[in-house]
């Protein structure tokens, strides 16, 4: 089975992370995995990228550690692939299905309300899948949940607490939400590390969500 990373950061975009996105290349790559997503913090959340820039030169940042990681990747033998963490007050929606490309050309979605970005991203064949929707944590005024807007749900997330997982997954099967898994590192250094195995190679990021939507995976959670 490949397994493969659905959330990481880098300190290249990500203002908490502390890992580059070559170190978190290698670290997937020596602990055997076939690839990595990098879904460093949105414009709207914990960026490095300063909010004076024009819209081209934050994306460029927002992308600059997934491109170090696809470097580093191609070199070494790991598949790394392109997306980001959408944040709402304290919420985080992992979004995939597009390219720099696309975020250069859309930079309306600064502007969009929850919903209407949720709408947008699937008007234009993205995949939503809501983060730790039951984190807690100090900064969190309470929580906020969009079961009729997510495509899926992280029912593990390796840096939660169980009964953060717990609730994530009663919650998203409820809704019939597509369940995903993943680590949620920043720094390199995670003993736990959570994901999904398929039998497929993910050939893209659009593949990876045919994949989620077929459910032609397995979640895994476990000390690699």
């Amino acid at each position: 089975m490949n397994k493969y990373e659905t959330h990481c950061h880098t300190a290249e975009a990500s203002a908490c992370a502390s890992a580059s996105g070559e170190q978190q290349a290698k670290f997937y790559k020596e602990r055997g995995f076939k690839g990595i997503i990098v879904t460093d913090h949105f414009l709207n959340g914990n960026t490095t990228a300063p909010s004076g820039l024009k819209w081209e030169e934050r994306v460029n940042i927002l992308c600059s550690g997934y491109e170090h990681a696809k470097k580093a990747g191609d070199e070494i033998g790991l598949d790394v692939f392109f997306g980001w963490e959408y944040g709402y007050l304290g919420a985080d929606f992992l979004t995939y299905g597009f390219d720099k490309r696309w975020l250069i050309a859309h930079p309306e979605v600064m502007d969009m309300r929850p919903n209407e970005y949720f709408d947008f991203v699937h008007s234009e064949g993205g995949f939503i899948s809501h983060a730790h929707p039951f984190r807690e944590d100090r900064y969190i005024d309470h929580i906020h949940l969009f079961p009729r807007k997510c495509d899926g749900c992280e029912v593990i997330n390796s840096c939660r607490k169980p009964i953060e997982n717990e609730m994530a997954k009663l919650y998203a099967d409820k809704y019939g939400l597509i369940n995903t898994a993943g680590s949620d590192n920043h720094h390199a250094n995670q003993a736990r590390l959570s994901g999904i195995e398929t039998n497929e190679t993910v050939r893209d990021i659009r593949h990876f969500i045919e994949i989620l939507r077929n459910g032609n995976y397995n979640i895994f959670d476990e000390n690699i």
